[in-house]
C-alpha cells in the first residue's frame, strides 16, 4: 500500500501557527487579560513559572494544528472556504468539546465564551491563512 504524497506550504503552517499567538497576545492581553484571569482563579500580575516552557508548548501545538489542519482543508480551497472550514472547527470541535469539560469542571459561562472564542478566531485565521496561501 503506498500512502498519498501530501503537497503543503511550511511557510503558511508557520504564519498560521504564528497568527495563534499574534491573536492570542491580543485576545489575552488587553481584551480579555483581567476577566480571563478572575474567571480561570489566576492573578493577573503574577507571572508563569516557566514562561518559555509554556510558550514552547504551545506554539508545538499551533504548529501541529495548523498542520493537520492543511492536511484536511480540502484540495482547491481557497481564503472563504478556509474560513468556513475553520469556522465549522473552532465553534463544533474546539468549542462544543470545551464545553463539555467547562460544565462538568463547573467553570463559568464567561470562561467559556472567552476561550472558545479565542479558538473559533484562531481557526478562522488558520482557514484563511493557509486557504489563500496554498
Amino acid at each position: 500500500m503506498t500512502l498519498p504524497t501530501i503537497d503543503f506550504n511550511w511557510l503558511a503552517v508557520i504564519a498560521a501557527a504564528a497568527s495563534a499567538f499574534l491573536l492570542g497576545g491580543i485576545w489575552y492581553g488587553p481584551l480579555f487579560k483581567k476577566a480571563w484571569c478572575r474567571e480561570a482563579g489566576i492573578d493577573p500580575d503574577s507571572a508563569p513559572r516557566h514562561p518559555a516552557r509554556i510558550f514552547a508548548i504551545a506554539f508545538v501545538c499551533s504548529l501541529l494544528s495548523a498542520l493537520i489542519f492543511t492536511v484536511l482543508l480540502p484540495t482547491g480551497a481557497g481564503a472563504a472556504d478556509g474560513f468556513g472550514v475553520g469556522f465549522v472547527v473552532g465553534l463544533f470541535f474546539v468549542a462544543m468539546s470545551f464545553g463539555i469539560n467547562y460544565a462538568f469542571a463547573q467553570r463559568s459561562l464567561k470562561l467559556w465564551m472567552i476561550d472558545s472564542g479565542y479558538h473559533i478566531l484562531q481557526f478562522i485565521l488558520y482557514g484563511v491563512i493557509l486557504g489563500a496561501w496554498r
